[in-house]
């Protein structure tokens, strides 16, 4: 199979793709699992009934890296159905091959850039809880234009949420969080669960990465973000 990412010719993307070699073991998950895990661009908008064969809470993760944290969402979470949004090949094979082994059945995959999942497969109104966890901060200046969180996306964001669900955000750059914050607190039909202008305590299901846990142990922080949609 093609394990290029799927994209669209737009102006503005969600991602900057990086070189990465796979392994023989991520490779061989796409011959193997792809066809259970995978979804195309082409396919169109996302039926849950027939994608996951029930009706149940959906969660849309966008950039889950080599997917750790979100296989252990999947696993302690079963009452729901995840999608994962990557462009990073090696990250998709690895998810798919240990959900794979693990037989889990309430996992989807994106291959493709995710302003043109949302755009084309996602039905508004229709995500429970959208994640992004740690999203490149884009350090210079020059580059904060660059930013995945920004006012449009936001709002993009907002027309996928169902009433009442939750768009959560995490980073581990302090002026990554503070602009967040600032994007966050203007944007419209969003309430901030912890209080105007706070940040949240990490919830349970969000797991604890292991660059996560180094870098508590060389003291930095972790930022959470946690915004309900409302009307």
């Amino acid at each position: 199979m093609n394990i290029r990412p799927e994209y669209k010719k737009k102006s503005i993307r969600s991602y900057v793709v990086r070189a990465g070699r796979m392994t023989e073991g991520q490779k061989a998950a796409f011959d193997k699992y792809w066809s259970v895990y995978g979804l195309s661009l082409h396919n169109g908008k996302v039926d849950a009934e027939s994608t996951f064969g029930r009706r149940a809470p959906q969660v849309l993760e966008i950039g889950f890296g080599m997917g750790g944290s979100l296989l252990q969402m999947v696993q302690a979470e079963q009452e729901k159905d995840f999608i994962g949004i990557e462009v990073h090949p090696p990250g998709a094979g690895r998810l798919i091959n240990d959900a794979g082994k693990l037989e889990l059945s309430n996992l989807r995959v994106y291959l493709a850039d995710a302003i043109d999942v949302m755009d084309d497969c996602i039905e508004d109104a229709s995500i429970d809880r959208l994640q992004v966890y740690f999203p490149d901060p884009w350090h210079k200046k020059k580059h904060n234009k660059r930013r995945l969180i920004q006012p449009a996306f936001v709002q993009r964001i907002h027309a996928k949420l169902k009433s009442g669900g939750v768009f959560h955000l995490a980073t581990d750059w302090e002026p990554y969080a503070e602009y967040m914050l600032e994007v966050m607190e203007a944007a419209e039909g969003y309430e901030n669960i912890a209080g105007a202008g706070q940040y949240s305590p990490r919830p349970d299901y969000r797991p604890v990465t292991k660059f996560e846990q180094r870098g508590e142990q060389l003291g930095h922080g972790v930022w959470d973000l946690l915004y309900r949609k409302i009307g």
